[in-house]
């Protein structure tokens, strides 16, 4: 047998035994007030005496959430009913007097004797007895919110007042309770024809959400009214609410809500207005899943937004998500890849749920056997089984749609290719901030930065080639303007495939100096520079790189241009001097305008023409082309009248059909003039 070494390990064979204490004097005792401490100390609550005590541990607190959870709680218990299929109709009306009353025409509390608690009857144990209740018994409800039967208590705990009326049987009985306690035996007030179900009619006590707090919110109450009603499509839903409670145009003082749809229902109205990636939304439903109830779903893609999950575990709203929504992640995900791997797609293999889910619209239910959540409020369900029971049944569903509808599937492939490709982006940005000065000065590409760090007030000069490069370096304000050289005409992205783009080191090295991404998952915020200017040669080349880099903003990045971000210097065509005097021509017009009115005076004009920046000194191209002070640019705008036809015009002088940009040169070559050709 393992003997002991003195607390150093090892131990007898059933770990470390406890020794018997040693006897301690009478006067060590007292001096750590053990003798105060004696079994009338020990306090036994009774009832729901610790709700009241601890309400934070039952309801998450006495704030205007907690207050809310009240109303969560009842109206849980009427969609019970209608789950089961015994209720189709859940009145809520918040009255005059600030009470809150649900109403459902489900079977109705039982109101006879309880068998444990002859004196009682089954209504008053339910409402003044903690976990009491039917739906500890599956036979009873197959799925419920509510199963530790503490639900509907708590909040007879927590009101003021609180009236209970059950229909059963064509008898109508009444309770009324005060603080969690029954006032009085439970009546009968005798036959009632065309009624039946319960209904729960509570005023909150100030007394534990303080005096002033006890007000519901009337467009909260009406909200989450609505979005049960979404939640099982068989349940009719009717709002009242008391004219004094309506504080906003948004909520009616009448409402009735049914929505056979369901969640398709829900997603459509609250997506109403937004482009989507996918025309048609990915939604379905599977009866009886694994043993267990219903696995509801609707999905869709949008640009420009951050996405959002919107779940719920037996109609109860489940904020913190948990381990449903990380099914229908998984499934999504999954799905998505062998749809990728199926078309021969290799650009999907880094693709992650994150990806997949960052600017997706979803909307979950599920109704499972026995649930398990994190805490009494129910905001996480921690089921390991609804993972799996969730990508079983959207997975098989998943594929058959994305196989179902080729077009819409390779758009949202290629988008969530973008989130994952933005991410990996963004990753290596991130890289790159930790790296020391010297190191970020030569990224990307040839980028020399400026060395402030705010984007108000700076510049970005993207130049052609290293020797307009250079030139445009030593002209440059360091502190205010960054200048980016690019190697020749970058690629024109109205002609190449997204492959072809993503693998061109120009574009990217432009991407990344730029910071604020392509595509829908451009944001302005992001944008590290005020002003984005492209300066080329006054020349035919240079009209057609900046035509191209042009192309690029107005495919990529047309909220640059929107924003007014995009600008396009205009450097001088010509030197003019004489005798002392200089200046410099935009163009040939702009030259014999010049000729005719500053250099009026005798002796010879020397005139030279520029054949690029790169023969412009630092001095003459910070004179001409980059002072604030003195330069010449054009703002490039998009008018909303001439988006139409810009987008045609596109199309023809850049796409990929040459015959477009033949017919587009023929129907025009009348209207050119010799002299202006710059051949």
């Amino acid at each position: 047998m393992a003997k002991s070494n003195n607390g150093k390990g090892g131990g007898d064979l059933f770990g470390d035994m406890p020794q018997a204490p040693k006897a301690k004097s009478r006067a060590t005792a007292k001096s750590r007030g053990e003798e105060s401490y004696t079994a009338a100390d020990i306090e036994v609550l009774e009832g729901l005496e610790p709700v009241r005590r601890r309400p934070g541990m039952y309801i998450g607190g006495t704030d205007e959430k907690a207050l809310h959870h009240l109303f969560a709680e009842v109206i849980d218990n009427s969609m019970d009913e209608a789950v089961a299929g015994h209720a189709t109709r859940i009145e809520v009306e918040y009255h005059e007097d600030g009470y809150l009353s649900v109403m459902d025409n489900g079977r109705g509390i039982p109101v006879d004797p309880h068998p444990k608690f002859k004196d009682k009857s089954a209504l008053e144990v339910i409402m003044t007895t903690l976990h009491a209740g039917g739906k500890f018994d599956s036979s009873v409800y197959d799925t419920s919110g509510g199963l530790h039967g503490v639900g509907v208590s708590v909040v007879n705990a927590l009101s003021e007042h609180l009236i209970v009326e059950v229909a059963r049987g064509q008898q109508l009985y009444r309770q009324e309770f005060r603080r969690g306690k029954a006032t009085g035996k439970i009546q009968n007030l005798g036959k009632v024809s065309g009624r039946r179900g319960t209904m729960v009619k509570f005023l909150p006590d100030s007394q534990i959400f303080g005096k002033g707090n006890t007000a519901f919110n009337a467009h909260r109450l009406y909200r989450m009214s609505r979005s049960k009603s979404y939640l099982f499509g068989g349940v009719e839903i009717r709002w009242a609410c008391a004219e004094k409670h309506i504080k906003d145009k948004d909520t009616p003082t009448e409402a009735v809500f049914h929505f056979p749809g369901g969640l398709q229902d829900f997603l459509e109205e609250r997506l109403e207005g937004r482009p989507r990636v996918a025309d048609e939304m990915f939604a379905g439903k599977v009866e009886k899943e694994g043993g267990h109830g219903t696995v509801e779903w609707a999905v869709a893609w949008f640009g420009g937004e951050d996405g959002f999950i919107s779940s719920y575990c037996n109609t109860i709203p489940t904020a913190d998500g948990g381990t449903h929504e990380q099914g229908l992640r998984t499934a999504l995900n999954k799905s998505l890849k062998n749809y990728a791997e199926l078309t021969g797609n290799k650009r999907a293999t880094s693709i992650t749920a994150d990806d997949v889910m960052i600017q997706a619209g979803a909307m979950l239910s599920v109704f499972i056997r026995e649930p398990e959540f994190v805490g009494q409020t129910k905001d996480k369900l921690a089921t390991v089984e609804a993972a799996k029971i969730v990508e079983r049944a959207v997975s098989d569903h998943f594929d058959h749609w994305l196989t179902g509808h080729p077009a819409q599937a390779d758009r949202l492939l290629d988008f969530v290719i973008e989130r994952a490709e933005e991410r990996v982006r963004r990753r290596q940005e991130k890289e790159v901030g930790r790296k020391t000065a010297v190191r970020k000065l030569r990224l990307p590409g040839k980028l020399a930065d400026c060395s402030a760090t705010q984007a108000e007030g700076s510049e970005l000069f993207i130049v052609e080639g290293d020797s307009a490069g250079g030139s445009a370096k030593q002209a440059r304000n360091r502190e205010t303007q960054a200048v980016l050289p690019l190697r020749g005409k970058i690629l024109n992205v109205a002609s190449a495939g997204k492959d072809k783009m993503a693998q061109n080191q120009q574009i990217s090295d432009l991407v990344q100096a730029l910071g604020c991404g392509i595509g829908t998952s451009y944001r302005e915020a992001d944008l590290r520079y005020e002003k984005v200017i492209i300066m080329t040669d006054a020349d035919v080349d240079g009209a057609h790189i900046a035509s191209l880099l042009i192309t690029f903003f107005y495919r990529q990045m047309p909220k640059l241009i929107d924003d007014g971000h995009l600008y396009l210097a205009v450097p001088p065509l010509y030197r003019l001097s004489q005798g002392g005097k200089n200046a410099y021509a935009r163009d040939e017009k702009h030259r014999d305008e010049l000729l005719k009115t500053e250099f009026t005076g005798r002796g010879k004009v020397e005139m030279g023409r520029f054949k690029g920046l790169g023969e412009m000194t630092a001095p003459q191209l910070k004179e001409t082309t980059m002072d604030p002070a003195k330069r010449l640019m054009l703002r490039v705008t998009l008018s909303d009248a001439a988006r139409a036809s810009t987008a045609r015009i596109v199309e023809q002088l850049m796409g990929n059909k040459p015959e477009e940009r033949f017919n587009f040169i023929s129907e025009r070559a009348q209207f050119v003039e010799e002299e202006t050709l710059d051949v």
